[in-house]
């Protein structure tokens, strides 16, 4: 089991090396996260929902994505509680104090998710969450010590020397925790370091003095390599202009308070000719050739967000300037002329959309949760240009389209099941359009298209689609999972890692 000295150390991207790692080493492994609290999620084959992060790791693991491997998922809608999502379903709306108290039972979820993957796979390597210091949280635990003597699991304690005082979170992490708890602890990691190692060896001697337990491995700070993260952690993330300005499609997400899916929006990062940036609070829209409203976990909130911010005109003037505005999810929702919550799913009440959009949103009492594939509507395409789409849907609404509103996608097929439905909508002259699909810009060409009809707009000769290489997005990745992996492994002591296992690479 990998614990954090605090949130945000690194745990989720050294669970994705190591489950990396030991996949190499011809080891069946498999990631597992008893408690994930996380706005960013991800809907499975079988139609339920799970965190990204876990997604990230079973990818990194060469698996399909299992909602075993992340059984409970919470989804905050504020700081005193949120929707509580076991084994991929909505379980029920509880208030923190609530679910302290409904851990007890919430345990048994967590062990026969484990039990199950523990029956397929050799090893379980188990992502802790925030920290195991949190004396308050102990009791009813199920999100570290409680899950690592559930699974009789040794535990590695990773720290972020970036952030600084780490001698001090690991000396001190131990001294909160009991002896039975201390004992689960097999060694350290330190992560994100910049410098000389040289310079750090003093304070490494010190540590395993004061504790008597080896540090495993010094991971560099690592910032050329791909791959997703936690939720917060890619919002930092953005890619600068290219010098000349002119030649760069410039996109801006607006950063709503409740943001979410924003991993639909990374695979811009990687395009050459793109910039991505987040607009945060008190910062301005400014000039962009796309602005895009994400998903939300609080449509109504997030919208009148946008108006308190006055985003809401930057919008109005960049539409009346001939730029293009998206609506994903919550922000497709947000660009209708009416969003209503009758049954209080978002915490109730009715509110005017921005009225770009000829549609209206109800939230209806249960969850749409759905893997698809679509096909655009708009434009004219020919058998050697049809661009197929895939990507989830996960939402709370049910929207209506007017006479006025133009429907973007037909989806053929939900979970697998042939189907004919239509989603999203844009306004006439399509520089105005929103849909339910979240992953639409991880399909190539789709995302391309867009960049290619962008860069038209501001007089740029462009190659046509089909005579040029189109970044491929899932090579990105799969790239961003090997050098993540050849990292970790040329400084983690490996050969201790797998004492720790009990287990041998594969021969």
């Amino acid at each position: 089991m990998i614990q954090g000295t605090a949130s945000h150390v690194g745990k989720s991207v050294l669970t994705a090396a190591l489950c990396r790692i030991f996949k190499e080493d011809g080891i069946s492994v498999a990631p597992f996260k008893s408690q994930n609290m996380s706005l960013n999620s991800f809907v499975t084959e079988d139609g339920r929902e799970m965190a990204r992060s876990q997604v990230v790791q079973a990818e990194a693991a060469g698996l399909k994505p299992d909602i075993h491997m992340n059984p409970i998922l919470l989804k905050s809608h504020g700081d005193k509680g949120g929707q509580v999502i076991i084994h991929g379903k909505v379980y029920g709306n509880m208030p923190a104090t609530d679910y302290h108290f409904f851990k007890r039972e919430a345990m048994q979820f967590v062990e026969e998710s484990y039990r199950r993957l523990a029956s397929i796979y050799d090893l379980i390597v188990i992502e802790g969450a925030g920290s195991p210091a949190e004396i308050n949280l102990r009791e009813n635990d199920i999100a570290n010590m409680g899950t690592a003597h559930m699974a009789d699991a040794p535990v590695i304690l990773v720290g972020d020397i970036d952030r600084g005082g780490v001698f001090a979170f690991f000396v001190g992490t131990l001294e909160l925790l009991d002896v039975e708890d201390r004992a689960r602890i097999k060694g350290f990691i330190i992560n994100k370091f910049r410098g000389e190692i040289s310079l750090l060896r003093p304070g490494l001697e010190f540590l395993e003095k004061k504790t008597g337990l080896p540090v495993l491995g010094v991971i560099p700070y690592m910032k050329d390599i791909y791959i997703q993260e936690e939720d917060g952690v890619n919002l930092e993330r953005s890619n600068e202009p290219q010098a000349g300005g002119n030649s760069t499609v410039r996109i801006a997400v607006i950063q709503l308070p409740h943001i979410s899916n924003f991993t639909d929006f990374d695979p811009f990062i990687a395009e050459g000719d793109t910039s991505l940036r987040y607009v945060s609070y008190g910062q301005k829209i400014g000039e962009s050739d796309v602005i895009i409203i994400p998903g939300t976990k609080n449509t109504l909130a997030d919208l009148n967000y946008l108006r308190k911010c006055e985003y809401d005109e930057e919008i109005k003037m960049h539409i009346e300037k001939g730029g293009r505005v998206i609506g994903i999810c919550g922000g497709y929702q947000m660009l209708g002329k009416r969003i209503a919550d009758p049954y209080g799913v978002e915490g109730g009440g009715e509110a005017e959309g921005l009225g770009y959009l000829d549609i209206e949103t109800v939230f209806e009492k249960e969850k749409t949760l759905y893997q698809v594939t679509a096909v655009p509507l708009s434009g004219r395409q020919s058998s050697t240009s049809r661009i197929d789409i895939k990507g989830y849907e996960i939402h709370m609404g049910n929207t209506s389209c007017g006479a006025n509103a133009w429907p973007l996608f037909m989806i053929t097929s939900r979970n697998g099941e042939d189907i004919t439905v239509r989603d999203g909508a844009m306004a006439k002259g399509g520089r105005v359009w929103g849909t339910y699909i979240h992953g639409i810009f991880d399909n190539d060409k789709f995302r391309q298209r867009l960049i290619e009809e962008v860069r038209k707009d501001k007089g740029i000769n462009v190659t046509p689609l089909q005579n040029r290489s189109v970044l491929n997005y899932g090579d990105i990745r799969e790239d961003g999972y090997k050098r993540l992996a050849e990292v970790v492994r040329t400084n983690l002591d490996m050969e201790r890692i797998y004492k720790i296992t009990g287990l041998r690479p594969a021969e």
